[in-house]
């Protein structure tokens, strides 16, 4: 039979048996919980920034603090969910979520938001194993790309519901009940995800590799902390940063060596330099870098700018611009779902990609207008070809490339490549836009420059996109 033709939140065949419209309520849940970590506080970072006394700079690194964390902690979770069970894993990491909300909320400094921040960074690959989850239930290519476009189109933005609560939350109670609520929203999906989501293994399961997990943890922490030092520019530490880029190449040549040696490795080096893992890898990090910290950082701190830019509240400023693109990235995420799995994944990929390059070119040469409605249809765009299409097709590839025998393993490491490039994109194009910065405090020069160094590493992953093969097997063929 057909999956296709089964009704409505049938069961699936082949699956575990629950019925796949319990199963994605569960799972959006999760991912509802992981998104509000990563952009509820956008409209709130000048609100903290305020409260706790400190710099654009060191705020913008608590974010980098929480994509690092969330980096670093995709590399191996998924694969600890293949061998002892996604669905403990899943919940687990929505437990240790609510922990670092908590320490968030009752921050009193910056080091005591970073630790929370960094706690909550623990639930990274919470859209990769949600995706493999509903893989295991879902077989038939189309059905599988448009469930698929639901659940990653929360990436972007609840609706703008996140955006709009944050800058609300932020304006009226301040900074503090921005994390609470995520803390209640992530204590509910910790226990949706444990009562209602059947418990999935690999087929083939064996010991996890905690030598290889470590060693590579070392090599990648290493250097998104030199990039992060690197993104001081001037201020930079840089015998630092030259010493922990030869601690990242040590610790990652010691980590192929052990891979090669191992009879249960974490990563299979033959997999590592297969194109359907490099390639994604890399398009990943250049789309996220070039893209991410534009919309969740440069057009809200534009918008808010009293002489360069609007002057908007931080409520404002959602409404203009976060909750536009959102609303556009989950209306879109199904349907680039879908097309993906009917005309080809790398197809629907670039043509995301060159729209992201376009409407991000459209907002660098409209930005001097200081035009609200402008701004409304720019992130309106925004929404569509990056949330929507871009952003949904990337988080696909990671799941249809993955080898069948570690189906945790590219996931884990595109979700790692996924909050690398945030992390890096909010330290590059600030770095940018600080540098270029001009005296005079009514002028939009620095934000103009952030978004020109966004659009260059966008083309770099329009480039890079072409490397990467077809998934022949996720689709359709008729």
């Amino acid at each position: 039979m057909s999956v296709s033709t089964a009704p409505h939140g049938a069961v699936t065949p082949g699956g575990s048996g629950v019925r796949v419209g319990v199963l994605v309520a569960a799972l959006l849940a999760a991912c509802f919980a992981f998104q509000l970590n990563a952009s509820m506080l956008s409209p709130a970072l000048k609100s903290i920034q305020d409260s706790l006394g400190a710099g654009s700079a060191e705020i913008g690194l608590t974010q980098t603090a929480f994509f690092t964390s969330a980096a670093l902690f995709s590399l191996f979770l998924p694969r600890l969910g293949d061998v002892i069970g996604r669905r403990k894993v899943l919940a687990g990491m929505l437990g240790l979520m609510v922990v670092g909300c908590v320490i968030a909320a009752l921050a009193t400094s910056v080091p005591m938001l970073f630790v929370g921040r960094i706690i909550q960074g623990v639930s990274g690959p919470v859209v990769p194993l949600c995706l493999i989850m509903l893989r295991v239930e879902v077989k038939e290519p189309k059905r599988y790309g448009t469930l698929l476009g639901v659940i990653t189109a929360v990436n972007g933005g609840i609706a703008g519901v996140d955006s709009l609560a944050g800058g609300y939350l932020a304006d009226h109670h301040g900074f503090a009940s921005v994390f609470w609520a995520m803390a209640g929203v992530a204590a509910v999906a910790t226990v949706l995800v444990a009562t209602l989501t059947p418990e999935s293994r690999a087929p083939v399961t064996s010991r996890m590799d905690w030598p290889g997990v470590v060693l590579l943890v070392v090599s990648v922490g290493s250097l998104l902390i030199a990039l992060n030092e690197a993104g001081k520019l001037a201020a930079a530490n840089w015998p630092l940063i030259a010493g922990l880029v030869v601690l990242a190449a040590v610790a990652f040549a010691l980590f192929w060596r052990t891979e090669n040696r191992s009879g249960h490795p974490l990563v299979a080096t033959r997999h590592l330099k297969q194109r359907a893992t490099w390639a994604t890898l890399l398009t990943t990090v250049l789309t996220m870098t070039g893209v991410f910290a534009v919309m969740n950082g440069l057009i809200p701190a534009f918008a808010q700018d009293a002489q360069a830019g609007l002057g908007m509240s931080a409520e404002q400023s959602a409404w203009w611009t976060l909750t536009p693109y959102a609303l556009a990235g989950l209306a879109m995420g199904p349907v680039a779902g879908r097309l993906a799995a009917t005309y080809g994944y790398g197809r629907i990929l670039r043509c995301g990609l060159v729209g992201s390059v376009a409407a991000v070119v459209l907002m660098i040469l409209t930005l001097h207008g200081q035009s609200r409605i402008l701004l409304l249809l720019l992130s309106l765009l925004i929404g569509v070809v990056y949330a929507g299409v871009t952003n949904i097709v990337l988080n696909g590839l990671g799941i249809v490339l993955s080898p069948r025998e570690n189906p945790g393993f590219l996931p884990g490491l595109n979700a790692g490549a996924f909050n690398l490039g945030a992390g890096l994109s909010f330290a590059v194009l600030y770095a940018v836009e600080t540098a270029a910065k001009p005296a005079d405090a009514a002028s939009s020069g620095g934000y103009t420059a952030g978004m020109i160094a966004g659009v260059v590493i966008l083309a770099a992953a329009i480039a890079a996109s072409f490397l990467i093969p077809k998934p022949v097997a996720a689709e359709a063929q008729d």
